[in-house]
């Protein structure tokens, strides 16, 4: 009866009572009337059906002006409602109550012309992956929680707390309401003590839900795969080991899933991708295929990874590691002098790579024509390789490709985790290289797929939403700049011409890193609507399959509609059914993974700066809200000038001008200003840091 329901619900913009749906079902019996309250209430409890004061159900999706989602509150106060595509931004004055991980009705209004929303409802309280540390009070076990967004209070079953004691990090489900905002909870898992090292990252992690355990039956799947490839694995694959082939990564990557290989004949350049076989040890629907599709992705905190697979494949079977056999899928492309694949193949191989090269010494070889040791027979290939890369990327750019360049930070931590330095990423040509081949590979496997008309799954990217983009230009002519051109019709030609305009401006990263926000997410889905960002009208990930579950499944489809040509209406309508449910999951967790690291990276820049308290440094004002302005420093650091910080007038915040303005001295800190602060202090635990003005007059709200 559920599909008749929406179906009857999905043809209708008007909200029906249950009668008028029982009529329209043409139920008869008190039985089928029953039947039918059942499902309208589970409809309502799934948040797919909303029911109105007068007891009138329509769908969500049919109220344009109303959203139900799951609320993220940032370190600014306010919040987003994550939506599919494009989040709905929620001041903190509107949340009524509602607090971080909550699923909440909202509706939309305008304000200044932007679409913002306000929490009309708290549809779930988030009460499940809540961590903390356990106090006692009156030899009562209670939860003090990491979240300080969040304002529940939590008494824990004491039958749960056995071994635990003040300062006891633990992950807690709640079982029972107490009264207004009170729980009983209980103690799922003991993450360590507060103090213990790695402790703050894995606190970190378990809320998101991504934690290291694998299950008991993926432990075992996983003592049965050798640790080698034996002789009966290569059936049916192609020889490449007598082939020059090589990876590139970062110094102290440990699970290499991507090799290349290289030559250029008469003006064609023939370049291969080779990427490791993963889906012919991770069987379909098998504990370690659950366990991967659960995770969705590898998560990358700080100087620890928290693995989709097991480190048995990640970092051995798996891994493409120098003079050892490996299964791999290859994709070998055919490029003419303006960067354009002219034919291609995509088969099942065996690699043997001839050498684990790292970014630094690439580069050593690319940007600074130095040679380092063992790497002298490669160097001529390198340089002809970074010249196709050059043409790839012209070529990319030509289509539409927005590279924001916005910079990185790499956290430096001791071996006992503590974060001692934050720096810079650094982006050179051997990191743009394998960045611009992957997504040549990708390209040509969506590309395959997509003209055999078959079930798969894409990386997407829609256009940025005309209002938000609105919004930015009024932005950047508060800060007093004229852009030429008209961006009405906004495209990716149009988000180059921006970014192009804006790149000799000293608030570039600032601006850029809003345009950047102002942009949809990305999102794995079976229907292809190409990807904004990359300029590209049909994408895939095919490049990483030990740390994305959606290559994993690119994998899988290559194998069963290409290499087994197994191709039937049986599998056309498996995989019709199960993309969609796979392209929801591993978006999730992959909004997941980079929340988590967020957090992460906010902890331990925090933890940074506890050492630094009194210090001085120069800044740029990053955001302006109503409680003060947010000042980053050149290395990625961003701290909180509280308003109240400031003396000598009274200080109000103008929205409409992005700025906090004296009123009797007119003294303006706007966004994109440069500033010089001094650090005042730094809490790892709240995640927090705070500056104030240093030098010259101190005007403010004392």
């Amino acid at each position: 009866m559920k599909n008749e329901i929406l179906k009857i619900l999905n043809s209708q913009y008007e909200a029906l009572d249950l009668m008028k749906i029982n009529d329209m079902l043409e139920l008869t019996s008190a039985k089928e009337y029953l039947e039918l309250q059942n499902e309208i209430e589970k409809l309502v409890n799934e948040h797919i059906v909303f029911r109105t004061k007068k007891e009138k159900y329509i769908l969500y999706k049919n109220c344009p002006n109303l959203k139900v989602g799951k609320l993220s509150i940032n370190k600014r106060g306010s919040g987003f409602l994550l939506l599919e595509g494009d989040d709905l931004y929620i001041n903190y004055n509107n949340l009524n109550g509602a607090t971080n991980g909550d699923i909440v009705l909202a509706e939309t209004f305008l304000y200044n012309n932007e679409t913002e929303g306000k929490v009309l409802k708290i549809l779930e309280r988030n009460t499940k992956n809540i961590i903390g540390s356990i106090y006692y009070k009156n030899n009562k076990p209670y939860l003090k929680l990491d979240d300080d967004k969040k304002s529940i209070n939590i008494e824990l079953d004491h039958h749960s707390t056995i071994n635990c004691v003040d300062g006891t990090k633990v992950l807690v489900n709640t079982v029972k309401e107490l009264g207004n905002n009170k729980y009983l909870g209980t103690v799922v898992k003991i993450i360590g003590h507060i103090h213990d090292p790695g402790v703050d990252i894995k606190s970190i992690a378990y809320k998101y839900g991504i934690f290291e355990d694998f299950s008991k039956e993926t432990e075992e799947q996983v003592n049965k795969i050798p640790t080698e490839v034996l002789d009966k694995h290569l059936v049916n694959r192609k020889d490449l080991t007598n082939e020059i082939i090589f990876t590139i990564d970062g110094d102290d990557t440990k699970d290499i899933d991507d090799a290349i290989s290289f030559k250029y004949e008469n003006g064609i350049y023939h370049l291969g991708v080779h990427i490791a076989d993963v889906s012919y040890y991770v069987t379909e629907d098998s504990p370690l295929d659950q366990d991967a599709y659960a995770r969705g992705t590898s998560s990358y905190l700080a100087d620890s990874v928290i693995p989709m697979l097991p480190h048995k494949l990640s970092n051995g079977i798996c891994s493409l590691n120098p003079d050892v056999l490996r299964l791999t899928i290859s994709c070998e492309m055919k490029i003419d002098e303006k960067g354009n694949v002219i034919s291609y193949d995509i088969f099942p191989s065996y690699i043997k790579s001839k050498k684990r090269m790292t970014y630094k010494k690439v580069n050593d070889i690319l940007m600074r024509d130095i040679v380092p040791e063992g790497y002298e027979k490669y160097a001529d290939t390198l340089k002809d390789m970074n010249h196709l890369a050059k043409i790839l990327r012209e070529h990319k750019i030509e289509r539409g490709y927005i590279d924001f360049d916005l910079e990185e930070a790499k956290l430096i931590v001791d071996e006992k985790g503590k974060c001692i330095d934050v720096v810079k990423r650094i982006r050179e040509d051997g990191e743009k290289l394998i960045e611009d081949f992957m997504i040549a590979a990708n390209e040509t496997v969506a590309r395959h797929i997509y003209n055999m008309g078959l079930p798969f799954i894409y990386r997407i990217h829609g256009k940025p939403k005309p209002e938000k983009i609105d919004s930015f230009m009024r932005l950047v002519k508060l800060l007093g700049y004229q852009l030429i051109g008209k961006f009405k019709d906004m495209n990716s030609k149009s988000m180059q011409k921006i970014l192009s305009q804006l790149s000799d401006k000293p608030e570039y990263d600032i601006l850029a890193s809003i345009l950047l926000r102002s942009m949809q997410k990305a999102i794995y889905a079976p229907d292809n609507i190409g990807h904004f960002g990359l300029g590209s009208q049909c994408y895939t990930h095919f490049t990483s399959p030990i740390r994305r579950y959606p290559d994993l499944i690119v994998h899988r489809l290559l194998r069963e509609y290409l290499f087994e040509a197994n191709i039937n209406n049986e599998i056309i309508e498996k995989w019709e059914n199960r993309l969609p449910e796979i392209g929801m999951q591993t978006s999730q967790r992959e909004q997941d993974a980079v929340e988590a690291e967020r957090e992460v990276d906010d902890m331990k820049k925090a933890e940074y700066m506890e050492s630094h308290v009194g210090e001085i440094y120069s800044g740029i004002i990053s955001g302006v809200t109503n409680f003060g302005f947010f000042v980053e420093l050149p290395n990625t650091v961003e701290g909180l000038v509280h308003i109240n910080s400031l003396i000598g007038d009274y200080y109000a915040y103008v929205p409409d001008l992005m700025a906090i303005i004296g009123q009797n001295t007119k003294k303006t800190y706007r966004l994109g200003s440069k500033i010089t602060i001094k650090v005042i202090g730094a809490s790892k635990e709240a995640q927090t840091i705070d500056f104030e003005i240093y030098g010259g007059a101190k005007n403010g709200n004392k």
